[in-house]
């Protein structure tokens, strides 16, 4: 995890492949991301998430997180929240890494990928469109109703 405060400065951080990988991932999520939706460092790495101003409670107190991008000791990885929360949505995103070719190495939500070849870029801002800020944000608010705080997955969308 990173110690930078701004995207600018953590990608600076970076070795030039890693740097560049990133970079190229993340124009790929900001071309596609859903409006309302924030950028910004979270978590030590480069989020994206709804605002405060949007939803200010949250069940770990953070801004409720739709994606993560990090270079990590071994690998790049990307975070997909709206993927490992839907299992439609899932399906979907799986299905598609392998029509693509390339090798799937997922988590619960992250995709590891050591460089930029290994992972189907055009896939990741499909993914990230899938879900606007308003469903988002109603998924999880229906998905902690009786949660008392507890963390938990986004409810299945139809």
């Amino acid at each position: 995890m990173s110690k930078e405060q701004t995207v600018a400065a953590y990608l600076a951080s970076l070795p030039p492949e890693r740097r560049t990988a990133l970079a190229a991932v993340r124009k790929e999520i900001r071309k596609h991301l859903p409006e309302g939706f924030a950028e910004g460092m979270l978590y030590g790495m480069i989020g994206y998430y709804v605002p405060p101003s949007k939803l200010a409670e949250t069940y770990n107190g953070q801004p409720l997180c739709l994606a993560g991008l990090a270079a990590q000791k071994q690998y790049n990885v990307v975070y997909l929240m709206s993927v490992y929360g839907d299992p439609r949505t899932e399906r979907w995103f799986k299905d598609a890494y392998k029509k693509s070719g390339k090798k799937l190495d997922m988590g619960k939500s992250c995709v590891r990928f050591k460089s930029l070849d290994d992972l189907p870029v055009p896939l990741i801002g499909e993914a990230i469109a899938k879900i606007s800020l308003d469903d988002y944000v109603g998924h999880y608010l229906a998905s902690m109703r009786g949660k008392k705080g507890k963390p938990v997955k986004l409810a299945g969308r139809s």
